[in-house]
């Protein structure tokens, strides 16, 4: 039947189905092989709904073929992987520059505490100053 005129879900299901492998001789119907078209038309979004993070190579494909299938799946994993890393490391600093923050608040609102011999010395000149004014 001409595709053309087929109706909706008729294509719907045959766009569904695996597909025989396009980068080989291989006639097995297999997920892998959804996921290999998809990538060889640069479709990222499509190869990862036909589950291209957690694919198998098809046992029936050439080593070329699998070894493409792999090397994209292990390179998505990795970059996934590291965007992890980023976000926990962005998370971590805004954390660690939220408590830099409250402690430098907190040191603002405190009054700076003099050392001893300062303390003892302002002491002293506050009563000597005291002494003078009730004269």
């Amino acid at each position: 039947m001409d595709p053309r005129l087929r109706g909706d879900d008729e294509q719907k299901q045959n766009t569904s189905m695996p597909a025989n492998c396009q980068l080989c001789d291989c006639m097995e119907s297999h997920p892998a092989h959804d996921i290999l078209i998809a990538l060889r038309e640069d479709d990222l979004d499509s190869a990862i709904e036909h589950g291209l993070l957690d694919a198998q190579p098809c046992p029936g494909c050439s080593e070329r073929c699998s070894a493409s299938l792999i090397e994209a799946r292990d390179q998505r994993r990795r970059g996934l992987a590291a965007r992890e890393r980023f976000r926990a490391r962005e998370t971590r600093l805004a954390r660690r520059a939220a408590e830099r923050d409250a402690a430098r608040n907190i040191a603002a609102k405190q009054p700076a505490a003099l050392p001893p011999a300062a303390a003892a010395a302002l002491a002293r000149a506050k009563a000597k100053a005291a002494g003078r004014s009730s004269q």
